[in-house]
């Protein structure tokens, strides 16, 4: 294998992305020692769009475009990602590979006040910037007011500490890459709030046709995250998830095989379709199973309710 002398990682410049770009280089130089990596902070549409929500100014996929413009242009090699940002299809030419073992995937539930969603009292104000958080809040805890809640994870925090929000929901992962898991006041469960596709994994992207890269960061990869968020991401693209869209998945290795969850709803979280897909053969294809999952939410009234959502412009 050919490995490069010197690699560029595009990445986000907040605190989190920049954790998250300084793992992958140091993973890559332990495998490469004599390897030269360099970061270049790229800020994003979706970082400088903060006064309204993802859903109305276009997606995750704002926190992408850049650094695949990066990439494009030469400037950098590889880009990394929040899996859960990254859109389940991506650009011609463009090639992802999952990074390392997956941090916690759920939710987590941050508050000064209050234990847990149920001890919130009626009206009480819960941030968030996902559409899916939003719904899954709406249809089990439709006593609590969803506002909106957008910047960096020390921003949010800033924002709950100044008393604007009773609690905001948050990715455990995030938390936790930034040394910061003492504030999580609860982790939720995913019966409470099923995780977005990806979510605690890491994406690193390339162009496709940078073979010599994308065999440099094969080892990086472990085998059980990847075909977990191999099969999440099926389930979001058989059912065309998008931000603008209410939908969750969540793939788990368990004892007998492989458990993938998912869900579809309505924005206020009156409509709610959840299934489950398992199987027991551990060498099975993790998109066929994701895609199965995604028919059978689709039987069970889930095309009803996306044919009634906004789409991505």
């Amino acid at each position: 294998m050919s490995v490069p002398s010197r690699v560029i990682i595009a990445t986000r410049e907040s605190a989190l992305a920049l954790c998250q770009a300084r793992y992958i280089r140091a993973r890559l130089i332990t495998l490469y020692p004599s390897l030269e990596v360099e970061l270049l902070g790229v800020t994003t549409q979706g970082d400088r769009l903060l006064s309204s929500s993802l859903s109305k100014v276009g997606g995750k996929g704002l926190f992408v475009k850049e650094l695949e413009n990066a990439l494009e242009e030469g400037h950098a090699d590889i880009a990394v990602h929040s899996m859960k940002d990254v859109p389940v299809l991506l650009p011609p030419g463009f090639a992802i590979t999952v990074a390392g073992e997956r941090e916690d995937p759920r939710d987590a539930f941050v508050s000064n006040k209050y234990a847990n969603l149920s001890s919130l009292p009626a009206g009480a104000k819960v941030g968030t910037s996902s559409l899916r958080r939003e719904a899954q809040l709406r249809a089990r805890h439709p006593h609590v007011a969803v506002v909106p809640l957008r910047g960096n994870v020390q921003t949010r925090l800033l924002k709950l500490d100044q008393g604007q929000y009773s609690a905001i929901i948050l990715a455990a992962a995030g938390l936790k890459r930034l040394g910061l898991a003492s504030r999580i006041t609860a982790t939720l469960e995913p019966e409470d709030s099923l995780p977005a596709a990806g979510q605690g994994a890491l994406a690193v992207e390339c162009r496709e046709s940078r073979t010599d890269l994308i065999e440099m960061v094969a080892p990086l990869c472990d085998p059980e995250t990847q075909w977990c968020v191999r099969a999440e991401r099926s389930v979001s693209r058989a059912l065309s998830g998008s931000c603008v869209m209410p939908i969750g998945a969540l793939a788990l290795r368990v004892e007998t095989g492989w458990s993938v969850r998912g869900f579809v709803a309505s924005p206020d979280g009156k409509r709610y379709v959840a299934a489950e897909e398992w199987t027991s053969d551990l060498s099975a294809d993790p998109e066929a199973v994701g895609q199965a999952l995604a028919h059978r939410l689709l039987a069970d009234g889930a095309r009803e309710i996306l044919d009634s959502l906004p789409h991505d412009q």
